[in-house]
Order: C-alpha cells, then sequence, then structure tokens
C-alpha cells in the first residue's frame, strides 16, 4: 500500500461506517459488502469487481487494530489529503509537503535524494513518533518499500443436513480471493521477466521535493507503485501480478454446530503477500432441518405418541434415536400428555466428546375411529369414572379468594 492510498483514501467510506465504529459493526459491514460485490456474483462486472478490492483494501486497514490506528493517526496529521497542515504562525498559510524521514529519523545519516538524512531503520524510523509510521512510509524513496503483508479474510457458506450437524461433516468449499496471478507468476508480465523500473529504480516510490529540504514520497506513476514495469503485460491481470483465484478445499465442520454459528479457521483464508501469513477463513454454518427431530442447545428433541392406556396404566415405550438403535423407556402409570422424559446420551455431541441428552415428550394419542369393542369398552370406562371431574379445580381456582 502506497504512502498516497494510505492518507487519501477513505475506508471508513468505503465500508460505509461512521469514524468510531466498533470492530463488529466494521465486520458486519465488511460481510455485507462482500458478498454483495463478490466476483462469483457479479461475473463480468468490472465495476463490482473493482468495489470488491476497494472493500477488501478497506477491511484489510480498518479490520486489524494496530493498522487502524496508524491510519487514524497519519489521517489525522496530514488532514486526510496528503498534506501537513502547519499550525498558527507557519509560513505561506498553507500546506507544505515533507519526508517524514527528516522529522522523525535519527540522525547522523548521510543526505540522500530528496535531501533526506539516514537510512531506513528495521521496523520504523527509531524513535518517538516515527515508529508509529514504521512499515507505512519511506525515506526520499530508498530501501525497501513494502514489508510482508497478511492475506485477506475469507468468508464463506455452507449448509448441512441435520445429521452432519450433530456428527460433524467435512464439506468441499469454493473461495475466490485475490493472489498471485498464475498467468505470470505474480509477475505481471506475460513472459514472466519484467524490468525493473527506471523511474523509482525498483522501489516503486519517487520524492516530490518542497521548500526548505522537505519531501514527501508518493507512488511512482510509471510502475503503479509495483517497482517493475511489464513491457507485455499479462493479459489476465492486466499486469498488476495480482488476481482473482478460485480454489476448492475440503473443510471439516465440528460435531455439535447449529444453524447461525461462525467458524473460524485460521490460515485458510487468502494467501499473503511477500511472504505474510494467510488470512483466516470464516464458514457460516446453516443447518436443515429434520422432519422427526428437534434441537435445543447439546439436547436433541422427539415428541412420541402413546396410546391412553399406556400412559394411563404405565408401560414401556419404544423411542427412535438419531443414527441409532431406538431406546426404551419406561412410562410410569398416570403419565400427563405433554411430560418431558430424558434418554441421558443420546443428545448432540459437544466440543469435549460428550453427548447430550435426547427430550422425549410424551403426546396421549386420541383415536378418531374405534371398533364397536373399543367403543363398548371406552363408554363403560366413562360410566365408572362418571363422579370424577378433572376441571373441578380449575373452575374453583377461577373463583378466586
Amino acid at each position: 500500500m502506497s504512502t498516497k492510498d494510505f492518507i487519501e483514501k477513505d475506508y471508513y467510506k468505503a465500508l460505509g461506517v461512521p469514524r468510531d465504529a466498533t470492530e463488529a459493526e466494521i465486520k458486519k459491514a465488511y460481510r455485507k459488502l462482500a458478498r454483495e460485490f463478490h466476483p462469483d456474483a457479479n461475473k463480468g462486472d468490472a465495476k463490482a469487481e473493482e468495489r470488491f478490492k476497494d472493500v477488501s483494501e478497506a477491511y484489510d486497514v480498518l479490520g486489524d487494530a494496530k493498522r487502524r490506528k496508524e491510519y487514524d493517526e497519519a489521517r489525522a496529521l496530514f488532514g486526510g489529503n496528503g498534506g501537513f497542515r502547519p499550525g498558527p504562525g507557519a509560513g505561506g498559510g498553507g500546506q507544505f509537503n515533507f519526508d517524514l524521514g527528516d522529522l522523525f529519523g535519527g540522525a547522523g545519516g548521510a543526505p540522500g535524494p530528496g535531501g533526506t538524512t539516514g537510512t531506513q531503520q528495521p521496523g520504523g524510523f527509531g524513535g518517538g513518533i516515527g515508529d508509529v509510521f514504521g512499515g507505512i512510509f519511506n525515506r526520499g524513496g530508498t530501501g525497501p518499500r513494502t514489508q510482508p503483508r497478511r492475506g485477506q479474510d475469507i468468508e464463506s457458506e455452507v449448509t448441512l443436513s441435520f445429521t452432519e450437524a450433530v456428527d460433524g461433516a467435512t464439506v468441499p468449499l469454493r473461495m475466490s480471493s485475490s493472489a498471485a496471478c498464475k498467468s505470470c507468476r505474480g509477475t505481471g508480465d506475460k513472459n514472466g521477466t519484467p524490468r525493473v523500473c527506471p523511474t523509482c529504480v525498483g522501489t516503486g516510490q519517487v520524492s516530490r521535493g518542497g521548500g526548505g529540504g522537505f519531501s514527501l514520497t508518493d507512488p511512482c506513476v510509471d510502475c503503479k507503485g509495483r517497482g517493475l514495469i511489464a513491457d507485455d503485460p499479462c493479459a489476465v491481470c492486466r499486469g498488476s501480478g495480482r488476481a482473482t483465484s478460485s480454489r476448492t478445499m475440503q473443510v471439516r465442520i465440528p460435531a455439535g454446530v447449529s444453524d447461525g454459528q461462525r467458524i473460524r479457521l485460521r490460515g485458510k483464508g487468502a494467501p499473503g503477500e511477500r511472504g505474510g501469513p494467510a488470512g483466516d477463513l470464516y464458514v457460516v454454518v446453516h443447518v436443515d432441518g429434520h422432519p422427526v427431530f428437534g434441537r435445543r442447545g447439546d439436547n436433541l428433541t422427539v415428541t412420541v405418541p402413546v396410546t391412553f392406556p399406556e400412559a394411563a396404566l404405565g408401560g414401556d415405550v419404544k423411542v427412535p434415536t438419531l443414527g441409532g438403535p431406538p431406546v426404551t423407556l419406561k412410562l410410569p402409570p398416570g403419565t400427563p400428555s405433554g411430560r418431558t422424559m430424558r434418554a441421558r446420551g443420546k443428545g448432540a455431541t459437544r466440543k469435549d466428546g460428550t453427548r447430550g441428552d435426547l427430550l422425549v415428550t410424551i403426546e396421549v394419542a386420541v383415536p378418531r375411529d374405534m371398533g364397536t369393542e373399543a367403543r363398548k369398552a371406552l363408554e363403560e370406562y366413562r360410566q365408572a369414572t362418571q363422579g370424577e371431574d378433572p376441571r373441578g379445580a380449575l373452575f374453583e381456582a377461577a373463583k378466586g379468594d
């Protein structure tokens, strides 16, 4: 990322969030825009692809707390337009450009191009505020321009069956991200032989001189900040060295995931640049329903119908389990409809490998059609219990005090 981009681009505006947005708000905005402008969803739309790149670049800065802090401080110092804003009393009443290496660098170096002094130190410019801009700015366009950069995070979605979510599954995921162009091997040149830019001598930056020996480094317009020039640009990446790459990988979804859960897989995102680490892969899981079983945390649920004699007299009732043999529950006499019983260890798999329980809700089944003998027996039962009123206590309670 060039000095000019870092100072002048409004990444908050790119994501559509306020400057005091929380980390969660920034992530939410990025995920929404990334899905909207993803190349896979906008095939052949150059504007959507460019917007996707802008959104990814903005999140690469604002999604990292350290880089966001550096960005905010740089924007505050330069007023967001690449020019230093002098305080009251500064000569000229306007803005002037300078090289941060002159202002924050160590002493004792020999003058370099553009009136700067010294050489770039590993990790920054020595002490003080120069450390804040370490790895962002250069001294007069000399020395290495860029640092290893972490790859972008990628978000994907997967839909699992109810059983796969309970037991875990390995699923294929197709992902698209920015990576080194395979056609030119990241060189930007069709033949893989770019030449060093003579304007910036391979640094990717040039110095703009100002009064008093001050200068500010800008990206080289001839090589667009890459330090290399492709005389025969690659047709795939148009000489940028980066292209949208699609790949399919097998991802293991752990057992016990729930609908809407977001899983983070470290190092499975977009590859880094210049030796930087890969980003992370975030997988949002969707779970289909089941015709028999439900889910309540680590427990599974099922509703089992029983006959009136079973509920009234008690007995053994077989209950189905998910992917296993049925279990037998002992129904005590007088079991009411709606009572929930528990079959331990027959639920969903937990993170520690143990399993939750199967919660069995008893539902007394009322027959619609009965034979002559059954109806006669039921009439005799009604006559035998004619004096009982199950609603008596209800009416008494309804009267109140």
